[in-house]
């Protein structure tokens, strides 16, 4: 191959490589314009404002939590039940808050985590559900790792304080409508189930 043969080759090549380039930035860039819906504020969100947080159960709805059962604890704890509701798929979810009634902030109980050793050390994974009737007691579920399917992460509850909770068990019978629900250190709740 002479010379000429050679520059011919690689003028070429560098002609397709700059042509391959030109259009892969093209096709990449798009200027700095955004979509208009982008940069518009979410109407729930006023501008300037920093990140929601989440609101505490029962604290600045519309409307207030239907109250199905409570249950006094030590220090002034008071458990209160919102929901216990029959999932699809054979699920049985009970949930509701834990309110810190007393004046001084209140560490988390091993009892309420039950036999946990590790996986949801700091939870309600102690929980149980008794179906009288049917003469059963059912223990809050746990996923693949061996976590509770419940809150986790109550370590402290200060003085005033309201905290969410859940805990989902195996749902009892068709034909049960009523449970006892327990968890450690507070009084046992009868509640009616649903759905």
């Amino acid at each position: 191959m002479g010379i000429r043969q050679k520059v011919k080759v690689r003028g070429g090549a560098a002609v397709a490589v700059a042509a391959v380039l030109s259009l892969t930035l093209a096709g990449c860039g798009g200027g700095d314009e955004k979509p208009k819906e982008a940069q518009k504020p979410a109407p729930s969100q006023p501008q300037g404002s920093g990140a929601q947080k989440p609101t505490p159960a029962g604290g600045g709805s519309a409307e207030p939590l239907e109250v199905i059962a409570t249950s006094a604890g030590p220090a002034g704890i008071v458990l209160t039940l919102n929901s216990a509701v029959r999932d699809q798929g054979g699920f049985f979810t009970v949930s509701g808050q834990i309110k810190n009634g007393g004046s001084e902030a209140f560490v988390q109980t091993a009892a309420w985590r039950g036999d946990e050793k590790s996986a949801s050390a700091t939870s309600v994974a102690g929980a149980t559900l008794t179906d009288k009737a049917g003469k059963k007691r059912y223990y809050v579920l746990r996923d693949t790792e061996g976590r509770c399917l419940c809150t986790i992460g109550l370590t402290r509850i200060a003085a005033g304080e309201t905290i969410p909770f859940f805990a989902q068990f195996p749902a009892p019978p068709a034909g049960t409508t009523e449970v006892d629900f327990n968890l450690p250190t507070f009084a046992t709740a009868t509640i009616k189930v649903s759905g």
